[in-house]
């Protein structure tokens, strides 16, 4: 484990990430206390399967339909309540 300050973080952060990249964890401190650690990514992302709602949901007849004057008035401060 490595422990930087964070001006050093700021000022070398190639070194840093290529520290991590190897499987090592960087601990950034500020005034000699750890408030971030620099970890490398693990894992594969993970690819998302489409379409697990299609056919379980529906639109009503009036979506994409032009909004009434009273709520467009609403929405540009026309209406006060």
């Amino acid at each position: 484990m490595h422990q930087v300050n964070i001006h050093e973080a700021k000022t070398l952060p190639p070194k840093r990430v290529k520290i991590a990249t190897v499987g090592e964890e960087v601990v950034i401190g500020k005034s000699g206390k750890p408030i971030a650690h620099l970890i490398p990514m693990t894992g594969k992302s993970v690819t998302r399967k489409k379409g697990p709602l299609k056919g379980k949901i529906r639109l009503s007849a009036e979506f994409g339909q032009p909004l009434p004057d009273e709520i467009i008035a609403f929405f540009v401060g026309g209406v006060q309540f």
